[in-house]
């Protein structure tokens, strides 16, 4: 996997050169037992490159690297891998299983767990500031803030501790809050820790600044020719674009010289495509690179043709799935303010040169001038500085009425039902039909997502959604009037595989036939015909309550849940590793 360079090459924004840097994280990795590769390269224009990595044994686990040379791409992820693995990141939306939630810990030694039966939040978890943030609208219920990752709900509250910046004292932040709220946002690995805290600390405000300007329609100054002509690399890559038939526009999103923040945005006009990338770092140089290789991390000049045409409509702009699209991959829907010619501030040649922890320390003072609070969780336990960092009210993806309204955990009390749904007596499906239809699921909501499931190479799992789930549960209970309803919503949503589509159709026509008191064995030749005799035998044992739950193999504990249980033994890893360095 070792880049095929091996000239030393310090660049501009690390402490280490690139080749000691690849070579020691990837000698680190195979200690761990993590057995990652490339899986795939781009290098779309001069000066642009991105990778795919992943680990061949547990493919769920991978990043993308980016950078304007083949080993600045491969830094960068290996970088990702590591801030990912060090922050638990990789298993954020999954149930860890039963031998872990019980374990010693279940995501790191200094955790500390508290009640989830009671009323009121314990006082020791969060601070003063943050509980002005969150609690405005009581949107912290304990009973909701226990982690999707252990699903213990009799064993509480998950909280870790976060260095307040501010006094240097621990506050204590919910896993199930940080997770919900911040997923990615604010993670890092360096070859240092202020390294680490100075590249967390731009992609907040990276994030923070692009928020800001998409959805108060701000127009930002063009980058003059002669400023960006002091990087003849960044310039050649833009100019390949454009004589790829692409225009793209390099601006200063700085806000007048306080944020370290550039934005580049494509134009196409082949399609009206608009989209815009933003990068961030306290070197001007850097964060207008970095905004360059964003823009075309993992694409080719071929898959430039899908993004949206620019609109009016800051609404549509601000619309929280909108700006969930651009957090994601950055092709959500962008203004026709952004890249408009009324600028709302002059352009600044800014920089803010200095060592990692002069930096750091610059970004952090920028925080606190403004009266917010940062929150920075170490790691060293995989043998390499990594952090995750809270700006609340600053940092956060999504906003806190998440919790109470699409919280990751809402499936932790169907998840051992569901698991093993096809060996419950009547009582238990009631039970579990009464908390699903209580509970305000989207149809569409997928079901191993609810419970934190990897489906792997299923594809009953990958498909199953909570309509159909709730379709299976009504045809189990002899509740044929409302599975008929279920099952047509199903084939209006069109995502079934040809097969269930199938089985499905089978079904509404068997239901159609009984709820108007007719015989089916009156159209059974024309059954057959459209849908095999086998498949209306299987469908008449299911509308008679038989067979019901086809396709369920019962898995109490994961067993027999292979990409599932491949997810766990590489977590498995990382305790380990977690255990070695208390030693």
């Amino acid at each position: 996997m070792t880049s095929s360079s091996s000239a030393t090459n310090l660049i501009l924004g690390k402490d280490a050169p690139l080749d000691s840097t690849i070579a020691r994280l990837e000698n680190q990795l195979k200690k761990l037992g993590f057995n990652v590769a490339p899986k795939s390269w781009l290098n779309p224009v001069p000066h642009v490159w991105s990778v795919h990595l992943q680990d061949l044994d547990c493919p769920q686990l991978f990043t993308n690297g980016k950078g304007s040379t083949k080993e600045a791409a491969l830094a960068s992820a290996l970088g990702e891998f590591f801030e990912r693995l060090s922050t638990n990141y990789f298993w954020a939306d999954f149930w860890l299983g039963p031998k872990v939630s019980l374990g010693e810990f279940v995501h790191y030694p200094e955790e500390r767990w508290f009640s989830a039966a009671s009323e009121e939040l314990h006082p020791d978890l969060l601070d003063e500031h943050c509980l002005a943030i969150y609690q405005q609208e009581e949107t912290l219920e304990p009973a909701g803030l226990v982690d999707i990752n252990s699903g213990a709900i009799n064993r509480g509250i998950c909280a870790l501790p976060f260095v307040r910046q501010s006094d240097l004292k621990p506050v204590w932040f919910p896993v199930n809050l940080v997770g919900n709220l911040f997923v990615s946002n604010g993670m890092a690995a360096g070859n240092n820790a202020y390294e680490a805290y100075t590249q967390a600390l731009s992609e907040i405000f990276e994030r923070a600044i692009k928020a800001r300007i998409l959805t108060e329609g701000m127009c930002p100054p063009l980058i003059p020719n002669q400023v960006l002509a002091r990087y003849p690399k960044v310039v050649a890559a833009l100019e390949a674009l454009e004589a790829a038939g692409f225009y793209v526009q390099a601006r200063d999103a700085s806000l007048g010289g306080r944020f370290p923040v550039i934005n580049v945005t494509l134009l196409n006009p082949k399609d009206g495509g608009c989209f815009a990338s933003f990068g961030a770092h306290p070197l001007f140089e850097v964060a207008l690179e970095r905004t360059v290789t964003e823009l075309l991390q993992g694409r080719a000049l071929d898959e430039l043709d899908v993004f949206p045409a620019p609109t009016l409509d800051l609404y549509q702009v601000s619309e929280p799935h909108n700006l969930e699209t651009h957090f994601t991959d950055s092709s959500g829907l962008v203004g026709w303010h952004l890249i408009g010619d009324r600028f709302d501030y002059p352009f600044t040649d800014w920089n803010f040169p200095g060592t990692s922890e002069e930096q750091f320390n610059a970004l952090l003072d920028q925080l606190h001038d403004e009266g917010r609070e940062v929150y920075i969780m170490d790691y060293q336990h995989l043998g390499v500085d990594a952090c995750r960092i809270l700006v609340p009210g600053f940092s956060e993806i999504y906003p806190a009425d998440d919790l109470l309204w699409d919280n990751n955990n809402q499936g932790i009390e169907l998840r051992d039902a569901l698991l093993e749904l096809p060996e419950l007596d009547r009582p238990d499906l009631d039970e579990v039909a009464e908390l699903i239809n209580e509970s305000g699921f989207s149809q569409q909501h997928p079901v191993a997502a609810l419970i934190g499931l990897v489906p792997g190479g299923s594809t009953f799992w990958k498909e199953l959604r909570v309509g159909e789930l709730r379709a299976m549960l009504c045809l189990a209970l002899g509740e044929q009037e409302e599975a008929l309803d279920l099952i047509e919503g199903l084939l209006l949503f069109g995502h079934l595989h040809e097969h269930r589509e199938n089985h499905y159709r089978c079904i509404k026509s068997l239901l159609e036939i009984a709820l108007s008191n007719q015989s089916i064995d009156s159209y059974r030749t024309a059954l057959n015909l459209y849908f095999g005799e086998e498949q209306v035998n299987a469908g008449e044992r299911l509308i008679n309550g038989e067979d019901t739950f086809e396709g369920f193999a019962p898995a109490p504990g994961l067993d027999g849940l292979e990409a599932h249980e491949k997810l766990i033994e590489a977590y498995l890893k990382v305790q380990k590793a977690k255990k070695d360095s208390l030693l």
